[in-house]
């Protein structure tokens, strides 16, 4: 099977229907020698995701802000006010009393794009589903991931 187009399942299949659409052209893939499946997904030097074991993809923010042009894939996201904003591009955990708004397709151990005025600023895993984000005033809704800063520390290194 061709490994883009096994790409672009995974996405259609993760993140909803059209997604992959997004996917840029010209794509660099990093196989694993011992298994050969893909291992990491870059374009122009820059991380795209990473494949998980079990089959999911471990996203970068720079990836999810191409992602986020496509109408299904927002409803993936969650929005947090702007006291949060400083401490989540730090690589913080988001709480459920930060969040303004929360996608419908949000689940429990799902890769959960952060936003604040519709630009990705962390990537994380949620610890809570959507309905349980918005009801819940107390608790961890994202586990941050990958962050701004936390990329930008990486790259200046």
């Amino acid at each position: 099977m061709d490994q883009i187009l096994k790409l672009q399942h995974s996405l259609d299949a993760l993140f909803g229907n059209g997604v992959s659409k997004y996917l840029p052209k010209g794509v660099e893939m990093v196989f694993s020698r011992k298994t050969g499946r893909i291992r990491t997904v870059s374009h122009k030097g820059k991380l795209l995701c990473t494949l998980r074991i079990d089959g999911g993809l471990a996203i970068s923010p720079y990836f999810a802000q191409i992602l986020l042009k496509s109408k299904p894939f927002r409803e993936n996201c969650i929005e947090i006010n702007k006291d949060a904003a400083p401490f989540v591009m730090e690589g913080r955990s988001v709480f459920c009393k930060h969040v303004v708004w929360c996608g419908k397709k949000v689940r429990i151990s799902a890769d959960t794009p952060v936003l604040f005025k519709n630009k990705v600023i962390a990537v994380g895993k949620a610890v809570l589903s959507c309905e349980m984000i918005l009801d819940f005033d107390r608790g961890v809704a994202i586990k941050v991931r990958d962050s701004l800063k936390s990329r930008n520390e990486e790259i200046k290194s």
